[in-house]
């Protein structure tokens, strides 16, 4: 049996999120991340795989996963890259990013830093448009721990994640387009869909990476609710209503409790149901991770009850 349901790899930033009054409050947040703490508070085990500066928020942010229970041995400690930080503001059309990331540690990563006995010994091993995007370093990390999920039996799960300030859609189609290829499960959104494939109905979407090779496909649709592709069917999850405030990381916060869910042995449909649900708990509070629910708090908001 693997040590882990869900080993994820890319960058972690340190988060400054505006709030109403003006003041900025500290966090933590970055893609992969918020997807391995996100399943890790639903009961999987979850490790990460990056390189952090060696400044206080790359300490931060590792006392952060040692406290979410997350295992860092696959986190290496660069004393002469920073630490990438991005702000979040909010305002009539959503929250908007600004990063401060470029020459971070994490973009340093090489293959030659993977560690196979890690990214192979796990259900799902996860990785980002992101994570490939804020290098070709790391874009070739990327392409090699799938090859060694792959080799190792993992099953691979990928987020599109298309960032237009880290690169072009044209230089992203390719590199998206391969790792799509071996994923055993692709999470798209809408919004990337346009860029890198120019469709924009859900069922074309996911058709289109089916089409690739991707196995299983998850197309958000923001508060409009979740697609859901895969060789048994499709399937339409409306959006859940909610108060929401910030709805930074709600697409990783349904990837993490989609794989957690799966790797717990639910169907396809079940863990969408759920994962559902818990993307939309996490835009109850501002920032990526902090919001992040418990399992109790899923259950209650789809059962009025816990499990």
């Amino acid at each position: 049996m693997p040590r882990f349901d869900v080993v994820a790899l890319g960058e972690p930033l340190y988060e400054l999120n505006r709030q109403p009054d003006g003041r900025y409050l500290p966090g933590f947040g970055g893609d992969t991340l918020n997807v391995s703490v996100a399943a890790r508070r639903l009961g999987a085990r979850a490790a990460y795989v990056t390189r952090l500066g060696g400044d206080i928020f790359g300490a931060e942010i590792r006392e952060l996963m040692i406290r979410e229970g997350l295992d860092v041995s696959g986190v290496a400690t660069d004393a002469e890259a920073p630490t990438g930080l991005y702000f979040v503001t909010h305002g009539p059309q959503g929250h908007v990013f600004t990063y401060r990331r470029a020459g971070s540690a994490a973009s340093l990563i090489r293959p030659e830093d993977l560690k196979p006995e890690l990214i192979g010994d796990t259900v799902f091993f996860h990785a980002s448009g992101i994570s490939q995007a804020i290098s070709e370093t790391a874009a070739r990390t990327v392409s090699a721990a799938i090859a060694m999920a792959k080799e190792n039996g993992a099953r691979v799960s990928f987020d599109t994640n298309f960032r237009p300030r880290l690169w072009s859609a044209e230089r992203a189609r390719p590199v998206i387009a391969e790792a799509a290829a071996k994923a055993d499960i692709l999470k798209t959104s809408l919004e990337d869909a346009v860029a890198l494939a120019g469709l924009s109905e859900p069922a074309a979407i996911a058709a289109h990476f089916r089409g690739l090779g991707a196995g299983a496909v998850v197309v958000t649709l923001g508060r409009e609710g979740v697609f859901l592709s895969h060789a048994d069917g499709e399937e339409f999850f409306p959006g859940r209503s909610v108060s929401s405030v910030d709805a930074t990381g709600a697409g990783d916060a349904f990837t993490g409790a989609f794989l957690a869910e799966l790797a717990a042995g639910r169907g396809l449909a079940e863990a969408a149901r759920f994962a559902n649900a818990a993307a939309a708990l996490s835009t109850l509070g501002y920032g990526a991770i902090a919001p992040l629910p418990l399992r109790a708090a899923v259950e209650e908001a789809l059962h009025g009850r816990s499990r």
